[in-house]
């Protein structure tokens, strides 16, 4: 019964989890995050989300266990290796989603919603988009604005930039287009047969991309920098952009020296420069916009 309930949890990623961490973008740059009913709302709007991902993770192993057995590493999960059943599996997916969307809705009319855009979007690429070449990565980048939309309808803003919109999205797009590069890297010519479509990219074609996208990302956070005024004369959050010029360049390192990023989350758990950058980032943001 253990090793099940161990199976069920590894199926529903929580390593993935830490996506989610998106929806608190509109508490910290709304400089609510001391006060504590909009922290409380905002957590358990985060706790939704993750069961919300977690129900997509499901769905998305229960649809591609024939591929996920070819696939060098994909073969050792739960379902793919038969330690956890199809049937079990299914009543799992079927409770998760009879808590979270009423749950969801009784909370928040607004959350509701895009949570349930998020899981109908999510769904849609587990069986159809994730085959198509561009679009993938595309919902990819969604589902982050989703996340942080979550945050935004959740509590009321005053101070929030629509500049963090734009800036999460070329961000989620970096990490997807780096994630593809990494998994071309790592299946070479059988790509196409482990993940469809992977056909439909190639190294030369990722790299100009991730080139576009990494200085796209860099303007649309220096924007919100100079448009995130604490007091008329303070632009002190511009002090921020030396972090993440550094976070891109190092995530742009392990994909092309290294040869990792197929699980960027991974990186975030693991790698111990992107750690530091990441505490140094978010306390400096911190100081800023609560000290200052």
């Amino acid at each position: 019964m253990f090793k099940q309930l161990r199976h069920i949890l590894n199926t529903m990623r929580p390593k993935q989890w830490t996506k989610n961490v998106f929806v608190f973008a509109a508490l910290v740059f709304d400089r609510q995050l001391i006060d504590r009913n909009p922290f409380v709302i905002t957590l358990v709007a985060f706790a939704l989300f993750c069961l919300a991902s977690s129900l997509v993770y499901i769905i998305n192993d229960l649809a591609d266990i024939d591929s996920d057995r070819q696939h060098p590493q994909k073969r050792h999960r739960p379902l793919a290796s038969g330690k956890l059943s199809k049937n079990l599996a299914i009543l799992t997916a079927l409770i998760i989603g009879a808590v979270i969307f009423p749950s969801t809705f009784l909370l928040n009319t607004a959350l509701g919603l895009t949570i349930s855009a998020y899981f109908v979007m999510m769904l849609a690429y587990s069986l159809w988009l994730k085959h198509m070449p561009l679009i993938d990565v595309i919902i990819i980048a969604a589902g982050f604005v989703l996340r942080v939309a979550a945050g935004v309808v959740i509590i009321e803003t005053e101070r929030f930039s629509p500049w963090l919109f734009v800036a999460t999205t070329f961000l989620a797009l970096f990490i997807g287009l780096g994630k593809r590069r990494a998994e071309i890297e790592l299946l070479a010519t059988e790509a196409g047969t482990h993940r469809r479509v992977l056909d439909g990219y190639s190294l030369e074609l990722l790299d100009q991309l991730l080139t576009i996208v990494l200085s796209t990302t860099l303007m649309t956070y220096c924007l919100y920098t100079f448009s995130a005024v604490i007091t008329p004369d303070n632009h002190s959050m511009m002090l921020t952009i030396p972090f993440v010029i550094y976070g891109l360049f190092r995530y742009l390192f392990l994909i092309r020296i290294k040869h990792i990023g197929g699980a960027p989350e991974e990186i975030v758990l693991t790698d111990r420069p992107m750690q530091v950058t990441i505490l140094l980032w978010g306390l400096t943001v911190i100081a800023i916009l609560y000290f200052l």
